[in-house]
């Protein structure tokens, strides 16, 4: 679709105009068209909601941080992860409780990761404003974050907002990733980056021996990412935060979301609780809702993915806690799923 051309003030109104990324070169944010159904639909605010039919627009980041007064709203609930942990499906679930604002995967957001702690500094505030933007007074966006984005969880998150923090243990991580083929794909993809990341907490984890298996690999990413919430959790206040093993709260959805709307201090009668623990969403593979993936499935499917891999796998969880000895947040990641 040809460019359309909203003003700030329009932009800033409510999240009809999806700012979608930002171009370090021109200081210009890109602009997607979209209605609170796309919204719901949407697996991923990046690349991938982009088609032929996409209403596109852009404007300067200093004319759109202008519009945000210092009093805006800016009181966005997250969701922060590990990866492959069931995130999109709580985002899911949570986004179908009345009040609640569901952003999966903001592009936006990943921009901020690579940028100078200075220049986020400043640009933060209209971070936070853009991501709180709702349709209806009455609504709280809730903002589920991509994975390695959980580095600047604890300045993005705002001041009297909450955060989830989804996790499994390193076994389930590992074999969750050895058992899809884009996963694994995704897996080599970020080693180099994730290598980068892990040698400043836990040196002994970004060594050449990382790559002998893709299981060492896997755990490397495990330690990489409960590594980086673990030290976002340490700077946030104590309350804002609460851990989750998803394998734990799974086989019980319906306490799972009384837990989680009471954390979020979502005001949801107990029948829409259980109506939506016991729907379909939890039968489907929420990144592509049109397969089904439910969690007998998934459940068997690790498990066979433990009995082909178990040897490297074993392997690699060993690697893993030796590496710990002198590295003091991989030790309370692992202290925490014991």
């Amino acid at each position: 679709m040809p460019p359309a051309s909203p003003s700030s003030a329009e932009i800033a109104a409510d999240p009809s105009w999806l700012a979608h990324n930002l171009d370090p070169v021109s200081d210009r944010v890109a602009l997607v068209r979209m209605s609170e159904a796309d919204y719901r639909a949407a697996s991923f605010l990046d690349q991938r909601l982009l088609g032929s039919q996409s209403q596109i627009g852009e404007i300067g980041w200093a004319e759109l941080a202008a519009t945000f007064p210092a009093g805006a709203r800016r009181d966005a609930q997250y969701i922060f992860h590990i990866g492959h942990v069931g995130s999109t499906l709580i985002s899911r679930l949570l986004g179908e409780l009345d009040g609640v604002f569901a952003l999966r995967e903001p592009l936006l957001l990943r921009s901020f990761v690579e940028m100078g702690a200075d220049e986020a500094a400043v640009r933060i505030p209209t971070l936070q404003a853009l991501l709180s933007r709702t349709f209806t007074p009455g609504q709280r966006a809730m903002v589920k974050a991509t994975s390695f984005t959980s580095e600047i969880a604890d300045r993005v998150v705002p001041a009297g907002s909450r955060a989830l923090f989804l996790y499994a243990d390193p076994r389930r991580y590992v074999e969750s990733i050895l058992a899809g083929d884009n996963s694994r794909r995704e897996l080599a993809m970020l080693a180099p980056i994730r290598a980068q990341r892990i040698a400043i907490r836990v040196p002994a984890l970004a060594t050449p021996e990382a790559a002998s298996s893709e299981a060492r690999l896997a755990a490397q990413a495990w330690a990489c990412e409960m590594t980086s919430l673990g030290r976002a959790a340490a700077a946030m206040p104590a309350d804002s935060v609460l851990w989750a093993d998803f394998d734990k709260v799974l086989p019980d959805p319906e306490r799972m979301m009384a837990t989680f709307a009471e954390f979020f201090g979502i005001a949801a009668p107990a029948d829409k609780l259980r109506t939506t623990a016991n729907g379909p969403l939890l039968g489907r593979y929420s990144k592509a809702p049109e397969y089904e993936y439910s969690p007998a499935l998934r459940r068997d499917l690790l498990a066979q993915t433990g009995r082909e891999h178990g040897a490297a796998i074993r392997e690699a969880l060993d690697w893993l806690t030796a590496a710990a000895r002198g590295a003091p947040l991989l030790e309370a990641a692992l202290n925490r799923v014991i």
